[in-house]
């Protein structure tokens, strides 16, 4: 068994599509519309579905509003350094919720990015 991918409902697919493989570095795997269910999946990563879970941005077709509720916390993804990692993602106009540094009682560095539907990304020092 194995993690395949973590929905995440997006308001504006073009937004985070530009985020999620412009400001973070992914890439389109796949997209599909789907015009009798009125949606769209589009699954983004860093790696063929077959080696590396994956994010489905699923856009239902109209104005929406989603509520995150108080259960879901952060999508997390490793990185070589963080500091780099976030001065690039602040060049490429991303959002830096809380910079990069240790986190509090611990030595691990650690940063969190927020997406344009206001899911928060945590970015984790490769240990």
């Amino acid at each position: 068994m194995r993690i395949l991918h973590t929905m995440l409902r997006v308001t504006d697919l073009d937004k985070s599509l530009n985020f999620y493989t412009h400001v973070l570095g992914m890439k389109l795997l796949r997209k599909e519309d789907y015009p009798e269910g009125k949606f769209t999946l589009a699954f983004v990563g860093y790696a063929d579905e077959s080696k590396q879970a994956a994010l489905e941005l699923t856009h239902n077709w109209g104005e929406h509003q989603y509520d995150h509720g108080t259960g879901f916390g952060h999508v997390a993804i490793e990185v070589d350094d963080v500091y780099a990692v976030c001065d690039d993602i602040h060049k490429r106009g991303g959002k830096i919720k809380r910079p990069a540094g240790p986190m509090k009682g611990g030595t691990t560095v650690i940063a969190f990015v927020e997406d344009p539907d206001g899911y928060l990304i945590e970015l984790l020092a490769k240990k």
